[in-house]
């Protein structure tokens, strides 16, 4: 089962939520947590690790052979995303803007567009006590999180057993990374908060987890230092309230330090629990 855990903006504790809620499950379950926030993973800084494999990520990136191209320009008009020029007696690859889609090459009439690999990143696949542990990280400097998010999603199904349950920590927004780490989800838990910015950016997940005609709930972190918009929000959508998750010190303290918050905080503990119960139902079938 893939539990995907996103939101509509940064900051709402998606991770808080992500490696509580694996830590808890793998008590007693198999449990994968996936960090496919690849442009800024942080899941690591929660856990106990012990490296068990890493390996470069690729993404293939076409190369100019001015030797066999004529200069029709074919591959310009074919580029969706503006990633290659001609001037003058030269084609130019812009490789920040590619998105490895292939047209530019496999629809040149001279074959003067080849692909070639070109490291983007990296993928770690870790133990961390009682959980398996796998993470994305987006080289600096590169601008398309799509291709390595897809990648590392690709290796956890290869790697670990369909029974297991699979967290995926997603990217914040609504945009392409995004659409790539919920879209195979089976069900996806929202994270906001009780703010004015909290509800305007969950409105955004909400129409785009329904578009994709995902089974979802709401989890409000940090509750009860705000206000009653998003709880009446979400009664008004027939959205479930999976959890809520409270505003203590004592927990942004916990997570200032890098500790899992659930171990040391009963209130905490007892949201966690809580979620947990809506994934298990949801997975034998008792959920939405």
């Amino acid at each position: 089962m893939k539990i995907a855990i996103a939101s509509g903006k940064g900051g709402t504790g998606k991770t808080t939520l992500s490696t509580n809620l694996a830590a808890f499950l793998g008590e007693h379950e198999a449990v994968v947590l996936v960090d496919l926030d690849v442009e800024e993973p942080n899941s690591n800084l929660f856990l106990n690790k012990e490296l068990l494999k890493k390996e470069d990520k690729m993404k293939m990136i076409p190369r100019w052979d001015s030797t066999s191209c004529t200069l029709c320009a074919d591959c310009v008009q074919n580029c969706n995303f503006n990633a290659l020029l001609c001037i003058a007696n030269e084609i130019l690859v812009f490789p920040n803007l590619c998105h490895s889609c292939y047209a530019c090459s496999e629809l040149c009439p001279t074959g003067s567009l080849p692909m070639e690999p070109q490291k983007m990143g990296e993928l770690s696949h870790f133990l961390a006590n009682n959980i398996e542990f796998v993470e994305g990280r987006l080289n600096i400097g590169e601008e398309q999180a799509v291709s390595l998010i897809a990648q590392t999603k690709k290796y956890v199904d290869v790697h670990f057993e369909e029974e297991s349950i699979k967290i995926f920590d997603s990217p914040p927004g609504t945009s392409c990374p995004v659409i790539e780490a919920i879209k195979d989800a089976d069900f996806v838990i929202l994270v906001t908060e009780p703010t004015p910015f909290g509800l305007h950016d969950l409105t955004l997940a909400v129409e785009t987890t329904r578009i994709l005609k995902k089974h979802f709930g709401v989890v409000i972190n940090r509750y009860g230092m705000g206000n009653d918009d998003v709880v009446n929000y979400c009664q008004r959508e027939c959205i479930p309230i999976l959890g809520k998750i409270p505003h203590l010190v004592e927990a942004a303290k916990l997570y200032s330090a890098g500790k899992l918050i659930y171990q040391e905080i009963p209130s905490f503990k007892d949201e966690i629990e809580n979620i947990a119960l809506h994934v298990k139902n949801f997975s034998q079938g008792v959920g939405q």
